[in-house]
């Protein structure tokens, strides 16, 4: 078997299936939505940067964000679940393999670090007075040390234990934090030399302690595998992905939310997709993460139509992303031999989606009504009604259409 050429009707297969999806997500009416709120934001942003002076902790947010992007390292190795089986074998002979998807992966995830680097320049210029020639040295610094940790990150997944993944993120996390601080505020050189050692000495440590192990086959599928399912439930909000699979988890602590379903025939739907919304595919989840990360862009903000702005794209993503619970159920037939009317179910999906966004309407109520006062909270209260009201709309009319 020719590894490399494995790797590259791997990586092709990979690409075309990419670009399959993306045709569908980078179309329509979301690329509308996307450039009015990035076009809103980076105004907002350029006007912000204005008022800023030396005594921004500029370094710190750069620090903590670029950190926990160059600590987080999944390597792509476009495995599948028969590798297992079929190339098991020939385990010695795929290092060029392996090479070759560490190196994807620093291209990949490097080009992520470039735009958000590119992101805090701005801000960065304002506060230090920092030329092109320090933020090209910082980023080939960057990089190497991207470098570093992706080659870390794949002698750690050679580990049998999960207590070691965890170790080794959490130490990783630290010393890329404060390595990168140094960096950014040009502190003495003792420092950012002496922090990137331990980095250094972190990889030799694991590099020789896994000389004799082998790859933990099962780990790599299983990260693939959640890689790719991650990428098909959000191409999912936007067209059918057969190779969706569900993911389900119990949350029996969630169970008194459902007490207050009243027991009776025609709640039968709104029982079944209430379980849906806290149980299967994460949606809870996504919900949860998108209320947090929209109350603190909130708070950021000062200006009204830019609260307004964040609040809308919020609601936006999150009734976008909850909207695919309707189809969750498409497949199985038992859900159609329920002696009830189809405007049942359309009815209780969009009452339950219209319930959990007026609860992240009346979170950032509060976020806005404590950092702006009555009129933003007021504002924004009645945005997210009426954000609602119309999303019901579009919502039957896409749920007929399918």
């Amino acid at each position: 078997m020719n590894s490399q050429r494995l790797w590259g009707e791997r990586a092709r297969s990979f690409s075309k299936e990419l670009q399959k999806y993306l045709r569908y997500i980078f179309n329509g009416h979301f690329l509308l939505v996307l450039v009015f709120a990035i076009g809103g934001l980076t105004f907002y942003y350029s006007e912000w940067v204005k008022t800023l002076n030396s005594d921004f902790p500029a370094e710190i947010i750069m620090a903590i964000v670029i950190g926990i992007l160059v600590a987080k390292s999944p390597i792509y190795t476009f495995f599948k679940e028969a590798d297992m089986v079929f190339l098991l074998p020939l385990e010695t002979k795929l290092q060029s393999y392996f090479s070759k998807s560490i190196v994807l992966s620093l291209v990949i995830q490097g080009y992520i670090l470039l735009m958000v680097f590119a992101a805090f320049l701005p801000m960065f210029s304002k506060v230090t007075g920092a030329g092109l020639a320090d933020f090209g040295l910082m980023f080939a610094v960057i990089l190497l040390i991207k470098y570093l940790n992706l080659q870390i990150r794949w002698h750690v997944l050679k580990f049998q234990e999960n207590s070691t993944l965890w170790t080794d993120g959490v130490l990783r996390l630290v010393i890329n934090i404060f390595l990168l601080y140094f960096i950014f505020s040009h502190s003495a050189m003792i420092f950012p030399i002496v922090t990137g050692l331990l980095l250094v000495l972190l990889w030799l440590y694991y590099r020789n302690a896994t000389q004799k192990k082998g790859i933990k086959w099962e780990r790599l599928i299983e990260l693939e595998a959640k890689r790719l399912m991650s990428f098909y439930r959000v191409a999912n909000l936007f067209t059918d992905v057969p190779k969706l699979r569900d993911n389900v988890s119990r949350r029996r602590w969630l169970d008194p939310l459902l007490r207050f379903i009243p027991y009776n025939r025609d709640s039968s739907y709104q029982f079944l997709y209430a379980r849906t919304l806290l149980r299967a595919n994460d949606y809870l989840g996504l919900l949860i993460r998108l209320t947090i990360i929209g109350s603190f862009v909130l708070a950021a903000v000062s200006i009204l139509w830019a609260k307004l702005l964040v609040i809308l794209l919020f609601l936006y993503m999150t009734g976008l992303q909850l909207l695919p619970v309707w189809r969750q159920h498409e497949m199985k037939i038992w859900v159609s031999l329920y002696p009830l009317p189809e405007e049942l179910r359309r009815k209780a999906v969009i009452q339950l989606i219209s319930i959990l966004l007026l609860i992240e309407s009346l979170v950032f109520f509060a976020v806005a009504l404590f950092t702006g006062g009555l009129l933003y909270g007021a504002a924004s209260f009645a945005l997210g009604i009426g954000f609602i009201i119309l999303f019901q709309a579009y919502a039957k009319n896409r749920m007929e259409k399918f």
